[in-house]
């Protein structure tokens, strides 16, 4: 990029579904950047990025923890996609198709080039649970920064909601800018903006 031409400005309304894929040899090709959206179970993955693209039906969602089974990529530009991945959780699934699911998603995280940085989803009433841990370590080791969404806010008032921000913050502080976190509703379109400026500076950076 020459001094004087400005990144591209994504426009998160033109998102458009791209491929589902069950592991890493069926992920998308060539130079590209990328954004996983992951999350416990029933965190609130797909609602999210239903909010963010201002389309209800993009991202499969479900009242069935679970039901998101394989990385779905979401195009947002040519080569800038958004990646729904599993949850983890309590899925109605056997235990052998769960372990299949962490094994490939293990190999995504680990082995995918392309990826600038991971959305964390958390229910805002139960942060920072073992497994949100797990993956703000494995981010850490791996110099991945990780922005926390505290989810389905609008559950609290003002004051626990502050409070829970406040408290999640300091809990992370030791990891410094490598973790940031914000408030975010997909019902009441709370923090989307925020978020936009987050992904718009991992996907197209100032170069």
């Amino acid at each position: 990029m020459t001094s004087n031409q400005k990144p591209e400005r994504l426009n998160f309304s033109n998102t458009g579904f791209l491929l589902s894929a069950s592991r890493l040899a069926e992920c998308p090709e060539g130079s590209c950047d990328e954004v996983a959206f992951v999350g416990r179970s029933n965190a609130g993955k797909s609602s999210a990025i239903n909010t963010l693209t201002d389309q209800p039906k993009l991202a499969r969602t479900s009242k069935t923890p679970g039901r998101t089974q394989l990385l779905n990529f979401f195009q947002v530009a040519e080569g800038k996609f958004l990646v729904d991945l599993p949850g983890f959780g309590y899925a109605k699934v056997p235990e052998n198709i769960k372990k299949q699911w962490e094994k490939h998603m293990e190999a995504y995280l680990n082995e995918r080039n392309s990826l600038r940085g991971l959305i964390l989803l958390m229910d805002c009433r139960h942060p920072l649970k073992n497994f949100d841990h797990m993956i703000i370590d494995w981010c850490s080791q791996a110099e991945m920064p990780v922005h926390i969404l505290l989810t389905k806010c609008d559950k609290l008032k003002s004051g626990a909601r502050n409070k829970a921000l406040l408290e999640t913050g300091r809990e992370l502080a030791s990891f410094g800018d490598m973790v940031t976190l914000q408030l975010f509703s997909a019902l009441k379109n709370t923090g989307a903006g925020e978020l936009k400026g987050r992904l718009q500076g991992w996907l197209c950076p100032d170069e």
